[in-house]
């Protein structure tokens, strides 16, 4: 089986360390680093296939060195795990290109299966389905990460840019938030968090706002949709 490895960037050597050992002992190979500068340096001296990420971190914080990592390497998972819980805080940690956010304290049983989701996922992402993705006059580039409506270029976060490939994977078929939630934040679904909802309405300013026809459209207390006829 081909080796996990996993970088752990995490300053509280306790709650670090004891991350390490868990993740050995569940057939990952692990390293530390106890503060973000460290991390960078790691994260380009080895292959890593998911990172562990804190915020709150000497050298560079965690949102920066986020940023850092997708600026290099776009689809490795990066999962951000913080006390920080304020919704503008996950956003934030999303924007920066986080795949998953986890707040302390948490079950180490719910870290493991938010790994084994994420690298499940980015196998899955190695199988080549097309380049391009349309509905409509939007169009989606794979390879270049470029979305286009019409003749306009609309520049997405990193998360914005996976939530409208899901529903562009999706089109003309309602998903719900809690498949929005289980694919696109391989998170459970939470019913007392409007993250979801937030980021739809982002994508909404960015695609709909300048067109009569709204592709991404409400079906009250089922979910979304991204439809391409305004039938």
């Amino acid at each position: 089986m081909e080796e996990r490895k996993i970088l752990i960037v995490e300053d509280e050597k306790k709650i670090a360390d004891t991350l390490k050992i868990g993740l050995i002992e569940n057939g990952y190979h692990a390293e530390v680093a106890y503060d973000g500068k460290i991390g960078e340096r790691l994260f380009f001296q080895h292959d890593f296939n998911l990172v562990i990420l804190d915020i709150n971190l000497p050298g560079i914080n965690g949102y920066e060195l986020c940023r850092i990592i997708r600026a290099h390497h776009p689809g490795i998972p990066v999962i951000m795990l913080t006390s920080l819980s304020r919704l503008t805080d996950k956003v934030e940690g999303y924007n920066a290109g986080a795949d998953d956010y986890l707040v302390k304290p948490f079950e180490f049983k719910e870290l493991l299966l938010k790994i084994q989701v994420l690298l499940k996922r980015t196998m899955y992402q190695q199988i080549p389905v097309g380049n391009l993705l349309r509905a409509g006059d939007l169009e989606m580039n794979l390879d270049n990460k470029e979305v286009r409506r019409g003749e306009r270029r609309i520049n997405l976060t990193a998360k914005e840019f996976q939530l409208l490939e899901f529903l562009l994977r999706n089109k003309n078929r309602v998903v719900s938030r809690a498949d929005i939630s289980i694919n696109v934040w391989d998170i459970d679904f939470d019913t007392n968090t409007n993250i979801i909802d937030v980021y739809i309405s982002y994508l909404r300013n960015k695609i709909d706002k300048e067109h009569n026809h709204k592709l991404i459209q409400t079906q009250i207390g089922m979910g979304y949709i991204l439809k391409t006829t305004e039938r």
